[in-house]
């Protein structure tokens, strides 16, 4: 038998090795700033368009590369990072591996321009499918600027799989915020289509994640820091009481590399534990700086997931060091019933030295002075001419009519002559309320434990879950008013102003006309604030916040594409969200409106979410339960 084990060309490899390392073009720009930051680059600019199936670029003002450099950077495993086995783990750059700038070549058209500051002139590459079409001199500045244009054109399986440009979008500025914020230092730039996205200039950490996630966020921070021989902690937390339904704002840096854990996120969802409203996630900003040497980053070519040498201990003082934020800043309670908080020190004056109060003394007070008090009495309150003071005692009750008949003589008679006075007939002619023949109090149906509603049919009986039943009722409501007609909206006294991120405003941008078909009416959509100026008439004002969040939530787990999904989604959302919840106590009209609008829809049966709606029990199987 013949030998059938042979190399892959070097073309091959690297498009295998695309799969793994360039998902969808928020991974090219992953790797495209990460080789800017290492850098050592001060200006960083990203440029998209059409969410980077067309053109990626990223042009910083870093140290550049020389020609041979320029050349090598794209073969495989060629990197400027490490230099031996041990070298891992003493990583303090993003990249190692080598694979990037060769995975990207092999399934895109990519240009190269990099110059050093030493050099006169710099060098200019273009790669088409691992192949080099040319290489020459070029005038260009200090520094790189690489371009990644027609993304996956030789693998159109791949193309044709990407999502449509808003939901590729906001996995490019998810990227970016993971980026920028770990480095706020750095001026990052981004340009969508020709239009300004995002200008970072440098910063402190709290300014560069309000300049992210807009003016808002700055009073819902508080500080975490924490340094121990094993790592050292810092950032911010949100407050519980602006806690949300999306995971949106969760962000963990190991030595400024974004990871995800989510032994970390038990460790700070234990220390919120009790200040969380239900299904609400906190925001977090957390850096941990570790020795390179006790954690491992080479387990998958993302880089976002880490091996701790001792997790639990890091588990533990997160978690402390968080709850200790929330104590010192008095967000969480204390539980000392004896402890008046209005006496506590206040954090600042914690190492101040106590001073010595001044008192003022009046030497020529007299407490036995007599003072003389102006009024009828004349006297002194020393004395006993309180006769100004003195409490009349109350006659009987009787003096009340004393003098009245007297007084009537003396007056005219078309004033207070009662017999003038004609009174109200005590007969009753008409009949107040029409004559029914129903029994009062007769219903046909009953609320069980203020969450299922039970009425009869003539096989048996049925129970209804109000909430589901509400929640198919509604569906349905809401899916004919965005399809077919305009629903009846509610105008605001006063506009509600929320405040979302650009990522969120973009979100609820794409379903901006299916919800003015719904009864929303939208004023100012200004970056981080979208003003209601009108709502649904089946929702209230305290509402809208918590819908409008669990509808982000929602776009943001099924990421719908097609018209139609986006508006069941919608309708979904929605309706789950102002259904009428179990506890809730319903008249007897309600009741019976629920159950008739119920069977009055195409698909009572069961929910938008496919949960029953309601059970019948017949006769038959009552009888035998007896």
């Amino acid at each position: 038998m013949s030998d059938i084990i042979q190399l892959l060309p070097d073309h091959v490899a690297n498009q295998i090795a695309a799969g793994e390392v360039v998902q969808r073009p928020a991974s090219v720009v992953k790797e495209l700033l990460e080789n800017a930051i290492d850098a050592q680059a001060t200006h960083i600019k990203l440029i998209i368009k059409e969410a980077g199936k067309t053109l990626i670029q990223v042009i910083d003002n870093g140290s550049g590369m020389s020609v041979t450099d320029a050349r090598l950077s794209f073969e495989r495993h060629a990197t400027s990072k490490i230099k031996a086995a041990e070298d891992l783990f003493e990583l303090n750059t993003k990249g190692f591996r080598g694979e990037a700038l060769a995975s990207i070549a092999a399934i895109a058209h990519v240009e190269l321009k990099t110059k050093q500051e030493e050099d006169e002139v710099g060098t200019e590459i273009n790669i088409e499918g691992s192949e080099v079409i040319s290489q020459e001199v070029c005038v260009t500045p200090k520094g790189t600027s690489i371009s990644v244009k027609n993304l996956f054109y030789n693998i159109p399986a791949r193309r044709n799989f990407l999502k449509s440009n808003a939901v590729e979008l906001r996995h490019i500025i998810d990227e970016f915020h993971r980026v920028t914020m770990a480095h706020h230092s750095i001026k990052f730039d981004m340009y969508h289509n020709g239009s300004e996205i995002f200008n970072l200039p440098i910063s402190n950490c709290r300014q560069r994640i309000v300049n992210i996630f807009g003016g808002k966020t700055n009073e819902k921070l508080v500080p975490v820091k924490e340094e121990t021989d094993l790592v050292t902690i810092n950032g911010f937390i949100g407050k519980p009481e602006y806690a949300k339904r999306t995971r949106g704002e969760q962000f963990f840096f190991v030595n400024n590399r974004y990871i995800k854990s989510g032994y970390l996120n038990h460790a700070v969802n234990a220390a919120f534990e009790g200040l969380l409203k239900d299904k609400a996630h906190p925001s977090y900003f957390v850096y941990l700086t570790v020795d390179p040497k006790s954690i491992d980053i080479n387990i998958h070519p993302t880089k976002t997931e880490i091996k701790f040498e001792d997790e639990h201990a890091l588990y533990a003082m997160l978690r402390a060091s968080i709850k200790h934020s929330l104590g010192q800043f008095n967000v969480a309670p204390v539980l000392d019933f004896n402890r008046d908080a209005s006496m506590d020190t206040p954090y600042e004056y914690k190492s101040k030295t106590a001073q010595t109060p001044t008192i003022e003394v009046d030497r020529n007070f007299n407490p036995f002075k007599e003072e003389k008090v102006s009024g009828s009495g004349g006297g002194s309150f020393s004395g006993k001419s309180h006769t100004s003071f003195k409490k009349e005692s109350a006659g009987d009750w009787e003096n009340l009519y004393v003098g009245l008949e007297s007084e009537m003589t003396t007056t005219k008679p078309t004033e207070n002559d009662f017999s003038s006075v004609e009174f109200e007939s005590a007969e009753v002619t008409g009949s107040l309320f029409e004559s029914d023949e129903k029994k009062v109090g007769h219903h046909t149906t009953y609320q069980l434990r203020k969450k299922y509603i039970v009425t009869t049919i003539k096989s048996g009986m049925v129970i209804v879950n109000q909430h589901r039943a509400h929640q198919r009722i509604l569906y349905e409501e809401l899916l004919r008013n965005i399809t077919m007609a305009s629903a009846v909206s509610q105008q605001l006294l006063f506009p509600l102003t929320l405040s979302f991120t650009k990522k969120e405003i973009e979100l609820l941008t794409t379903v901006k006309e299916q919800l003015e078909n719904t009864g929303f009416v939208f004023g100012e959509l200004s970056p981080g604030e979208v003003e209601i100026t009108g709502i649904p008439s089946v929702t209230s004002e305290k509402e809208v916040a918590q819908l409008l969040e669990q509808l982000i939530s929602d776009l943001e787990e099924e990421v719908p594409d097609s018209g139609f999904s986006q508006t069941d989604l919608l309708a979904r959302s929605i309706s789950k969200s102002i259904a009428v919840r179990a506890g809730v106590e319903l008249a007897s009209e309600q009741q019976q409106y629920m159950v008739n609008s119920l069977f009055a829809c195409t698909e009572p049966t069961i929910t938008p979410n496919n949960k029953q709606t309601f059970i019948t029990l017949t006769v038959d199987e009552i009888d035998k339960k007896f």
